[in-house]
């Protein structure tokens, strides 16, 4: 009886450590391919955002010191059209307050990697958007740093995936745009967006390539 009392608990303690473990393992694990694709694989139409302004809007928000700023939770959103794009919400670990991509989100660069070169997603152009969460930093600190932390993930897709450039548009939002607005400071603010953009321009079909002229037979002497 003392020996099945222990198996017994022994069970006990052994699920608690397996249910505590499963939500861990299930946080850090890498998204598959297919996730990816099922987010993205969703377009309907292209938003009506022009980058370069977006940019510029973007540093002189976040450079601008209003008096009666109403704070992350109630200010607007710098591009809501953005919202209504297919999006793909990545936990990309960086070092902090820096650009450079911790070992452990390799897996997940490369699996978002093998998203963009599926067939269905192929005709397709994607934003890369940085956010940063509201912090002690200025705001035009964390823009700054959410656009490079964009540059470095369409750099490690360009250069070490093959992914073409002219398929990628990386942009920094910093806490302009913040994911949780209930919640500035938390985490989930600071993730990487890759969002379905646009349909790549169709390419002008090459003209075919005039035969060559016939030989004419030589003339017998």
């Amino acid at each position: 009886m003392r020996a099945k009392r222990l198996t017994t608990a022994g069970l006990g303690i052994a699920l608690g450590f397996a249910l505590l473990a499963g939500p861990a393992r299930a946080q850090t694990a890498a998204p598959t391919r297919d996730d990816i694709v099922a987010k993205l694989n969703r377009f309907e139409q292209a938003a009506e955002v022009d980058l370069p302004a977006l940019k510029q809007q973007v540093m002189e928000r976040a450079k601008t010191r209003i008096k009666n700023d109403p704070g992350p939770v109630n200010r607007p959103l710098i591009a809501p059209d953005l919202a209504r794009l297919p999006a793909f919400n990545a936990q990309i670990q960086f070092d902090a307050d820096t650009p450079i991509i911790q070992p452990a989100s390799y897996q997940t660069v490369g699996r978002i990697a093998d998203a963009l070169v599926h067939s269905s997603l192929l005709p397709y152009t994607f934003l890369i958007v940085g956010h940063v969460e509201s912090n002690s930093k200025t705001r035009e600190a964390n823009a700054i740093l959410s656009q490079r932390r964009a540059d470095a993930i369409r750099d490690v897709l360009v250069n070490t995936f093959k992914i073409s450039t002219k398929r990628l548009h990386p942009i920094g939002l910093g806490e302009e745009q913040l994911l949780d607005r209930a919640r500035p400071t938390s985490a989930v603010n600071g993730q990487l967006q890759i969002l379905t953009y646009a349909k790549l321009p169709e390419e002008p079909p090459h003209p075919a390539a005039p035969a060559p002229a016939a030989k004419k037979p030589a003339k017998k002497r």
